[in-house]
């Protein structure tokens, strides 16, 4: 079992900044790849983010230029460095993982209870 713990989150300007962390704990796991998601009230789920474990990253659109995920292996801890901030970025951001069992082999999806991002205008 993978636990993720998202911090970082919290009340930004437009044009500041902020950077989320998740840390994912638990033993006999191996994490293929973390990424950021983003949610509303009344929208779906959203990728912002994505990087494996080998360093490739995808973006969604609207984020590109200003937001920026890195991956530290050795901590299992993924960031999201957040710049130019906009209003509409504000949102619940959910980290999520994909890790592979050592014991069995199979790759589960785990989230995070996710952390409140607010842009003011």
């Amino acid at each position: 079992q993978v636990q993720l713990v998202e911090s970082g989150g919290g009340l930004v300007q437009a044009g500041g900044s902020l950077r989320l962390s998740c840390a994912a704990s638990g033993t006999g796991f191996s994490i293929n790849r973390m990424a950021w998601h983003r949610q509303v009230p009344g929208k779906q789920r959203e990728l912002v983010a994505a990087v494996t474990d080998s360093g490739i990253t995808n973006y969604a659109d609207s984020v590109k230029g200003r937001f920026t995920i890195s991956l530290d292996n050795a901590k299992n801890t993924v960031y999201l460095q957040m710049n130019s901030l906009k209003p509409e970025d504000t949102a619940v951001y959910y980290c999520n993982c994909n890790a592979a069992s050592y014991r069995t082999g199979t790759t589960n999806r785990y989230w995070g209870q996710g952390t409140q991002v607010t842009v003011s205008s």
